[in-house]
């Protein structure tokens, strides 16, 4: 496999798995969901694309096309992660409130025929700035490392 292209899916995974870590810190529980869901510290979208934009420019340079590709491409997945992305369950939030309130309302009207859905919308989508910022730094950190072992093992130091 691609070096580039393990680095940044590793990060993906270990960003994963420290949500259980920053989860347990939050509340003082241990629960492994956070591992299978969107949203919560660190961002592992942003550490994915943080570690191959870090990786690409440790090996090929700064001012090379594929660096500039990974930053932009990082960039873009960082915004929507922290931008539409919360902003989506955020509304997600509000319609479940007022699907309750609905709920609550028709108790006191007969007349008014209301269907409960079965499940609420997902609300945890996306990352608050924090979470992004602090998966980014695990994911450059991690690259710069992965790009340095690398290194050492082609006899490039």
């Amino acid at each position: 496999m691609n070096r580039g292209m393990f680095t940044a899916l590793s990060a993906i995974v270990i960003a994963q798995g420290l949500k259980v870590f920053t989860n347990k810190k939050l509340t003082g529980k241990w629960d492994w969901k956070p591992i299978l869901q969107t949203g919560g510290m660190p961002s592992s979208h942003s550490a994915g694309v943080a570690s191959l934009a870090a990786y690409t420019a440790a090996n090929r340079g700064t001012r090379h096309t594929e660096t500039a590709i990974a930053v932009v491409f990082g960039s873009i997945v960082m915004y929507d992660a922290q931008g539409i992305r919360r902003h989506t369950g955020e509304i997600a939030r509000l319609v479940n409130e007022l699907e309750n309130n609905f709920e609550v309302i028709s108790g006191d009207y007969p007349s008014l025929d209301y269907v409960k859905r079965e499940k609420d919308l997902k609300e945890l989508l996306g990352h608050q700035p924090i979470e992004v910022l602090g998966g980014a730094l695990f994911g450059i950190a991690y690259g710069i490392i992965a790009a340095k072992i690398e290194d050492r093992k082609m006899g490039r130091a």
